[in-house]
C-alpha cells in the first residue's frame, strides 16, 4: 500500500503549486479564444489620473525604436526573432493619448499622409477649378525621442526543489530587464527640455510535482502536474513607455516647462508629493529592486542567549545553555571590530559537564549594511578557561588559546534596535578541555545564539520606513 508520508508529499506539493499561481493553473487554455481588448498595465490607470493641463500639448513622435538589436534567446540555435516588440511607436502613441496632456500627430509615416493629401487636391482639380484647400497641417511644440536602450537576459535566476523516495517538487524562475529612455525636445530651438528613463522587470517562472514510486509489487504510481508563465515582453515594454510618460509630465510640471489647470492645483501638488517619494525610494534601490533604508550604526550593544553544543572525546554531545555580550565598532560601513564576552556550560550527558568563559576579540564584516536584513561574518581568536566560582568574570581554572569564526543574519527591527542569529564555531587549541586527551584532534563546541541589538551613533539621516 502507499505510505501516507507519500500521499502526503504530492499533496503538500501539489497544492502549494496551485495555491502560488492559482490564476494560471485553473485557466489553462483547453480551447481556443476569442479576440478580445488589449489588457492594461498597472500604470495605465494611474495616467488616467494625472491632473489636465492648461492647455494640451502638440507633440510629435519620428521614430521610438528599439535600439537593442537584440535577438531571443534559444537554446536550439539560430532565432531570428527580436527580443521586444518593434512597434513601440504605437505603444508611446497610444500611452500619449492615454495620458491626457498631448495632442499626437503623425509623424512616423508623414509620406503617406502628404501623398494621400495630393491624391485629394489632385482629384478635386478634375472636378472643381480651384480644387480644395485643405487645412494646414498641425506642427509640434515638442517632438518625443528615445527608445528602448537595453533588454538584460537572466539579471536573476534561481530555483528551490526537493525530492524524497520519489515524491517532489520543484520552482524555477528568470528575471529580465528592458529599460527606456524618452526626451522631449524644443522645436523652435532644438533644446532637449526634459530626459526621464524607466525599467521593468520580465518574470518567468515554472512550478512542478510529482510522484514516481512503487506502491507495491509490480505496481507503479506515477502523477505530475505543474505550469509555467513567462511574462509577455510588450506588457512589460507598454509599463516601461507608460511610466516613463508619467514621469516626463510630472518632471515638466515641477520644472515650469507646461501647466497645470488653476483648479487642480492641490491635485498636481499631491501627485507631484508622490513622485518624489517615489524617487526618493529609488535612489535607495539597487538594479536588483533591493532598497538601502537603513543608515549603518557605528557601534552596536549585542546582549544574547545561546545554545553550546559539545563534540569532543566522549562518544555522546550534549546541548547546555550560555549567554554572553557583543560590542561591536565599525570602522566601516562593512569591516568592524568586536569584542565578545561568554558564558556558558559544555557537557556530554552526565560524564562532562564543565562552566567556561570566554573572551573573544574578532573582524566582523556585514555584507549588507544599508538594508534592513543583512549577513554577518566574523572570524577571530580569543581565550576558554573553565571557571569555578560564582560569576563568569570569575575565573580559576586554566585558559586556553580559541580560534572562532561565524556567520548570522542581523534584521534591523527599527532605528534603535534589531534583532540578530548567529552560528558560530569554537576551536580551542587544546585537547584536554574535557579532561580526556585521546585522538588527533582536539575538542570543538557549536554555539547557536540570538539576542538583540542596540544600535549606538546611528544617523538620522536615512530611517526605516515607518509600517502602518
Amino acid at each position: 500500500m502507499l505510505h501516507i508520508s507519500g500521499i502526503q508529499g504530492i499533496l503538500l506539493l501539489t497544492s502549494l503549486s496551485l495555491l502560488t499561481g492559482c490564476s494560471t493553473y485553473f485557466n489553462q487554455p483547453t480551447r481556443t479564444q476569442s479576440a478580445r481588448l488589449g489588457e492594461e498595465t498597472t500604470i495605465t490607470p494611474e495616467l488616467r489620473k494625472l491632473p489636465a493641463p492648461k492647455e494640451k500639448i502638440v507633440a510629435a513622435v519620428y521614430k521610438f525604436k528599439d535600439q537593442t538589436g537584440q535577438y531571443k534567446a534559444s537554446e536550439t540555435g539560430g532565432n531570428w526573432s527580436t527580443a521586444v516588440s518593434q512597434g513601440t511607436t504605437n505603444i508611446l502613441l497610444k500611452a500619449l493619448e492615454e495620458s491626457g496632456w498631448f495632442v499626437p500627430i503623425e509623424r512616423e509615416n508623414v509620406s503617406d499622409l502628404l501623398n494621400e493629401r495630393k491624391i485629394i487636391q489632385l482629384s478635386s482639380s478634375q472636378y472643381q477649378k480651384e480644387g480644395i484647400n485643405l487645412p494646414p497641417l498641425l506642427f509640434a511644440g515638442v517632438i518625443l525621442e528615445g527608445g528602448i536602450v537595453s533588454y538584460d537576459v537572466n539579471t536573476i535566476t534561481g530555483g528551490a526543489g526537493m525530492r524524497f523516495f520519489g515524491t517532489g517538487g520543484s520552482s524555477q524562475y528568470r528575471q529580465d530587464r528592458v529599460t527606456v529612455y524618452l526626451r522631449a525636445v524644443a522645436t523652435k530651438s532644438g533644446k532637449i527640455l526634459k530626459t526621464v528613463y524607466t525599467s521593468k522587470t520580465l518574470l518567468s517562472q515554472a512550478v512542478d510535482a510529482g510522484i514516481f514510486r512503487y506502491v507495491r509489487f509490480k505496481r507503479l504510481l506515477e502523477a505530475e502536474t505543474g505550469y509555467a508563465t513567462n511574462e509577455p515582453s510588450q506588457m512589460a515594454v507598454t509599463e516601461a513607455i507608460e511610466k516613463a510618460v508619467q514621469a516626463l509630465v510630472l518632471e515638466g510640471i515641477q520644472d515650469g516647462l507646461w501647466g497645470v489647470d488653476d483648479k487642480l492645483a492641490e491635485q498636481a501638488e499631491q501627485a507631484l508629493a508622490a513622485y518624489a517619494r517615489e524617487k526618493q525610494e529609488m535612489s535607495q534601490t539597487d538594479v536588483y529592486g533591493a532598497r538601502n533604508t537603513v543608515e549603518p550604526s557605528r557601534l552596536t550593544l549585542h546582549p544574547y542567549v545561546a545554545a553550546w553544543r559539545y563534540h569532543g572525546d566522549y562518544a555522546t554531545q550534549g546541548i547546555r545553555t550560555g549567554y554572553g555580550l557583543a560590542a561591536d565598532v565599525y570602522l566601516t560601513r562593512h569591516f568592524g571590530l568586536q569584542v565578545n564576552a561568554g558564558a556558558g556550560t559544555l557537557g556530554s550527558d552526565q560524564r562532562f559537564n564543565c562552566p567556561v568563559s570566554t573572551l573573544q576579540g574578532n573582524l566582523v564584516y556585514r555584507s549588507l549594511p544599508l538594508r534592513r536584513i543583512t549577513p554577518i561574518l566574523y572570524a577571530g581568536i580569543g581565550m576558554i578557561a573553565c571557571r569555578a566560582g560564582t560569576s563568569p568574570v570569575e575565573i580559576k581554572g586554566k585558559s586556553h588559546l580559541l580560534l572562532n569564526g561565524g556567520m548570522g543574519t542581523e534584521i534591523a527591527l527599527s532605528n534603535k534596535v534589531g534583532l540578530r542569529t548567529m552560528l558560530e564555531y569554537q576551536q580551542p587549541m587544546t585537547d584536554a578541555l574535557d579532561g580526556v586527551v585521546s585522538g588527533r584532534y582536539y575538542d570543538y563546541y557549536l554555539r547557536g545564539s540570538a539576542g538583540l541589538s542596540f544600535y549606538l551613533g546611528r544617523s538620522a539621516s536615512r530611517q526605516l520606513p515607518v509600517r502602518k
